[in-house]
């Protein structure tokens, strides 16, 4: 899920820990508004908007960030949303709903993990890639 691998270039001090701090926006945006799916997303994107002329290896890692942010804000925003409607309407708790919420936790556990991961190995300089959203940021990002 998640591969290491050395940058082209060996980053300075500054620039690990812009990057690290990329994924820990997310983390602390988390604790801030936690019911608010997007809370997360936007403090990542400006985050992102603030360092986008930085290096190379802090855009990359601020634009894996905001990818990952981005596939969770779709299923975040779908059991919110659910949640709501049943609290809200006449809807009932169903199978189908604690399967999802179970899966929906299941996710952003992955990603709390991950989150963490990547945030100390970047900070020591190693480059974290992860599955997906490395391959998307390699296609988007250019040095």
């Amino acid at each position: 899920m998640i591969q290491e691998t050395t940058f082209a270039y060996n980053p300075g001090e500054h620039e690990r820990e812009k990057a690290s701090n990329s994924y820990l926006m997310s983390l602390v945006a988390l604790i801030a508004g936690l019911p608010l799916p997007i809370i997360n997303l936007l403090a990542t994107f400006f985050f992102f908007l603030a360092n986008r002329k930085g290096t190379y290896f802090v855009r990359w890692h601020c634009t894996q960030s905001l990818f990952s942010q981005l596939a969770l804000l779709g299923i975040n925003s779908a059991s919110f949303w659910w949640t709501v409607s049943i609290i809200f309407t006449e809807e009932k708790v169903s199978n189908q709903y604690f399967a999802y919420i179970f899966t929906v936790i299941l996710f952003n556990l992955l990603e709390i993990f991950s989150t963490i991961y990547a945030a100390v190995q970047v900070r020591k300089g190693k480059h974290v890639q992860f599955l997906f959203f490395g391959n998307l940021t390699n296609l988007i990002c250019r040095k």
